[in-house]
């Protein structure tokens, strides 16, 4: 068997990490069997190289190799692809197709981003890898295949498993081995070979000299998180070979490629100190009604009180005054509150009538049976008052102390027009 350093070259694999020789050696181990293998790692740290390893040290070398990103086609079409179909199997099938399973039976399938697969796609998987049976969209016969799966994920499997959205049974049968595969940031070391290498081969491929790196560049390379892994590291290392134009590349001009995430990163929210403020704010809110109520309540008492107890221009004066309290001076004087004092009690809504199941209705509400004569002395009044002033409305409403629209709406109300002077 090969050694891992011509593995490394023959694959164009590059760097010394433990990790990463870890996982050469295991995928050298199991490319003489035919058990399924898991290959774990995030996105760009190089999971397709593991399985082109592991096909080409198998048995199976001679036969077909078939990389499926399963990501990358629609839920619709994705156990056509697979599996292939029969004539007339849905809106479009003008013919029988082979799916990959039947075009690589005897050779190696592999399954990027097997993660993204629908349930329904996971079951007929599931019984391939138990039985090595399949049936082609639109048919009912079944048939054989022979072929090695290798499949690769960057989400968490156990969490899909959780969330409902990955198959428990389907895990066990894939994930036979695991090859894990480490996070360029967890391999320094090796970033700045893999520059030095691309660095190469972009000034090869653009015909201009290679990009070299100062010490204070390497130590930035080397630090830097590369959430993008090795992807990004290509990309930053061909903008550089081809933007600048000097070739001998500083830390300031290296920073000048790479994005800062740190502005970028969610805030944690509390959240069980923002439904506790949410919950506080609430509370306030009720208070600030019932005590309202409570107010217009005492409003309605206070009023009955001066009808009863006060003569005319008492009532005119108190009236008065008390909307001044409640409303200001200023918006009496306009006349914007639009209040009659006088029939203040029946304009009021009744709020003590209003039942609350609420926790915070502790508010004692006051039950006041409204006098019998009340309509009789406002009318009384309203005449005695038109009558003083000679039948002139807006003297009248002055001495009232109302409003001269509402004076208007009373004579209507009342049948008054025909008081004279």
């Amino acid at each position: 068997m090969d050694s891992l350093q011509s593995i490394k070259q023959r694959f164009g694999i590059i760097g010394n990490n433990l990790g990463l020789n870890r996982a050469l050696e295991k995928s050298l181990r199991v490319s003489n069997t035919d058990i399924s293998v898991l290959v774990i790692g995030e996105s760009g740290v190089g999971k397709e190289s593991i399985p082109k390893i592991i096909h080409q040290y198998s048995h199976r070398k001679h036969n077909k190799y078939i990389a499926v990103n399963c990501g990358a086609i629609p839920e619709g079409t994705i156990d056509s692809e697979l599996f292939g179909h029969e004539k007339g199997a849905f809106t479009g099938a003008t013919q029988t197709r082979g799916g990959y399973f039947e075009v690589a039976d005897g050779g190696t399938i592999f399954l990027d981003e097997v993660g993204e697969l629908p349930l329904q796609t996971q079951v007929r998987l599931l019984r391939v890898l138990e039985s090595g049976e399949f049936i082609k969209v639109g048919s009912s016969k079944v048939q054989k295949t022979n072929v090695r799966i290798v499949a690769a994920t960057n989400v968490n499997i156990i969490d899909a498993i959780d969330k409902g959205k990955f198959r428990e049974d389907l895990y066990y049968r894939l994930s036979t081995v695991d090859i894990a595969l480490p996070p360029l940031r967890e391999r320094k070391e090796d970033i700045v070979l893999l520059f030095r290498k691309f660095a190469s081969d972009f000034a090869q491929k653009y015909h201009m000299p290679p990009i070299q790196l100062d010490e204070n560049a390497r130590e930035l390379l080397a630090d830097y998180r590369w959430s993008g892994n090795i992807r990004q590291l290509r990309n930053v290392a061909e903008q550089i070979s081809v933007l600048e134009k000097e070739r001998k590349i500083n830390a300031a001009r290296i920073r000048s490629y790479l994005p800062n995430r740190e502005s970028q990163l969610p805030a944690l929210v509390n959240r069980k100190s923002s439904e506790s403020d949410f919950a506080s704010e609430r509370e306030i809110l009720y208070k600030v009604l019932f005590d309202m109520k409570s107010d217009l309540n005492d409003l309605k008492k206070v009023t009955l009180d001066l009808i009863k107890n006060s003569s005319e221009s008492e009532i005119a004066e108190k009236n008065q005054n008390l909307i001044e309290k409640i409303y200001g001076k200023e918006s009496y004087d306009q006349e914007k509150t639009n209040i009659d004092p006088v029939s203040l009690d029946s304009d009021l809504p009744d709020i003590s009538k209003t039942k609350s199941e609420d926790k915070y209705d502790y508010v004692e509400t006051i039950e006041e049976e409204e006098p019998l004569s009340l309509h009789e002395k406002e009318l009384e009044m309203i005449k005695q008052a038109l009558l003083r002033c000679k039948g002139k409305r807006k003297l009248a409403a002055k001495e009232l102390g109302i409003s001269e629209r509402t004076l208007y709406r009373k004579i209507k109300q009342f049948d008054l027009n025909d008081i004279e002077s």
